[in-house]
């Protein structure tokens, strides 16, 4: 189920709003989910520039929050300087908002004392879970802790209520990866993966093929990215950070005649033919993002009805 532009009663939640036994619940269904990846305002804007975009992250979250889709606020994504999105979510939802599909990132780059005290605001703000990641290394920030599990075992102890979120890519070797979040499974409610392609399937294969193997468990979102354009210079600058399939989007956006929408649509129900249903997708344009995500989940289903949830 998709946002489709109307408020509807989320099964999941419970009566004077959701915790994190709710979005536990809600990960582990054998339902379809679709998550999105929002970035905060950067820190720089100013004046009309700045309140314009506070209401598009206002508006896109209280509205993914009121319905099946978990909402994940990125921490300096690219190398970027976001405004806090603990604090602009807290600022700007007001105390009413539902927050039980609102998970902030946090990643290593900031002090082990920024990084304790802001779970701890996290807790008592409401928000049910938290997503740790190490951060991409791109602007030479130096990390708290060697890696993010050291942090999510603090957490825990510190926590025990809050649902902790990790990190896998599947583009490196699947029995390395798999067995580190086997290793860390103590400290893992989910995992969220790095940006995959149905340009390149072969390591994703891999990768559930080794979580079978390894009897892993937690559930699994897998990273979709909303390329806009097969722009040469936008692929380069996006592959600093993430995997870019140039040959396959140049052929889609070009040869192809295909839209953004449907080579999302495509990722996904690859996805789902080999029974991977929980996705999150990221890069959407924070104003639009509502209504992009029902297109694509639309386009989805004229492509391949799916039912199925890994």
């Amino acid at each position: 189920m998709l946002y489709s532009g109307e408020v509807m009663t989320d099964p999941f939640d419970q009566p004077g709003g959701a915790g994190p036994p709710a979005l536990r619940r809600r990960l582990a269904a054998n339902v379809p989910l679709r998550a999105v990846e929002l970035r905060p305002p950067r820190r720089d804007l100013a004046g009309a520039r700045a309140m314009d975009a506070w209401i598009d992250v206002y508006h896109a979250v209280r509205g993914f929050a009121r319905v099946d889709t978990i909402v994940f606020l990125t921490d300096n994504a690219i190398g970027t300087g976001e405004e806090e999105n603990l604090g602009h979510l807290v600022k700007n939802l007001g105390p009413d908002a539902p927050r039980g599909r609102i998970v902030p990132f946090l990643t290593l780059k900031h002090s082990l004392e920024y990084c304790i005290r802001f779970a701890a605001r996290v807790q008592a703000e409401r928000f049910p879970a938290l997503v740790v990641l190490g951060g991409d290394g791109h602007d030479g920030i130096p990390r708290c802790l060697p890696r993010a599990h050291m942090l999510r075992d603090r957490l825990r102890r510190d926590h025990p209520g809050l649902l902790l979120g990790g990190w896998a890519n599947p583009y490196r070797d699947a029995r390395e990866q798999v067995g580190f979040l086997v290793d860390q499974a103590g400290s893992l409610d989910f995992v969220l993966t790095q940006i995959v392609s149905h340009h390149d399937p072969r390591p994703v294969e891999r990768f559930l093929n080794e979580i079978d193997r390894q009897g892993f468990d937690a559930p699994v979102l897998f990273g979709v990215f909303f390329y806009r354009s097969a722009r040469a210079a936008t692929l380069d600058r996006l592959a600093r950070f993430i995997p870019v399939p140039h040959e396959g989007l140049e052929r889609d956006f070009g040869e192809r005649g295909l839209s953004a929408v449907d080579v999302a649509a495509r990722t996904i129900g690859w996805l789902a033919s080999l029974g991977v249903g929980r996705v999150y997708i990221s890069n959407l344009e924070t104003g639009r993002a509502p209504r992009r995500l029902a297109s694509i989940a639309r386009r989805v289903a004229q492509e391949r009805p799916d039912d199925s949830t890994r």
